[in-house]
């Protein structure tokens, strides 16, 4: 099982915190998580529920991990795996998430798919976020996969719709020429631009598109290359 201490900065204030697994015991903390990070109106019913977290500890307790701030949970990221084939990239959330129960778990695939990442917003200043998606990297090298993958949001698309394409839109914001809230974020973690997917999920903001972002394995050699 996964536990790891660190300290995370608060200003130029240490602030110990910890990064483990998630279990049953947690959950009512982690549904207030979500609760504090998608208020109305953001439906409700999209929060976990208990049914989808027991899913995520019993069917890949790996990919199940919280952080913990002053012993305080503040914020998880989940995954399952999947067997990806980077040539048939579109999808949509629900299809390859299982709608967050992730019954379609596969222990033998290749892709560590990130399902979800959620830090409560009064801690969103301590870099939680970063060290989650550092820590489910930990995990693709310790199970050996391919990559870590998961689609993006693009919530500032909507404002450069009508004179850019998804792609042009994507391009300005890794040449810095652009900055959008989820994706810059992603870059910072060092998730590089895959592909964009078309009606990934509700989601006005994005126009429904998604990136696809990807972290590949650094000890895993790239397929046609030595």
């Amino acid at each position: 099982m996964y536990e790891k201490q660190l300290y995370v900065f608060d200003g130029d204030i240490p602030c110990k915190a910890v990064i483990r697994n998630y279990t049953k015991d947690d959950f009512s903390a982690l549904i207030r998580v979500q609760q504090e990070s998608f208020p109305p109106p953001f439906p409700s019913e999209l929060w976990w529920n208990e049914e989808q977290l027991n899913n995520h500890i019993t069917l890949f307790p790996e990919g199940a991990l919280c952080v913990e701030v002053d012993g305080r949970i503040v914020g998880s990221m989940t995954g399952l795996i999947v067997d990806f084939d980077p040539a048939h990239v579109d999808h949509t959330w629900e299809e390859i998430t299982d709608s967050g129960y992730i019954r379609n778990h596969r222990p033998d695939g290749n892709t560590l798919y990130v399902v979800d990442i959620c830090v409560s917003p009064p801690y969103r200043k301590l870099g939680l976020g970063k060290w989650l998606m550092q820590s489910m990297y930990e995990v693709v090298v310790h199970r050996g996969l391919d990559r870590l993958l998961g689609g993006g949001r693009m919530p500032g698309y909507h404002r450069y719709a009508g004179e850019l394409t998804p792609e042009a839109y994507i391009n300005k914001v890794v040449a810095g020429e652009l900055k959008d809230p989820v994706i810059t974020f992603l870059l910072r973690c060092g998730r590089t631009p895959l592909a964009i997917v078309r009606n990934y999920l509700e989601d006005e903001e994005s126009l429904n598109h998604a990136v696809l972002m990807e972290w590949r394995n650094p000890f895993k050699q790239v397929k046609g290359k030595k």
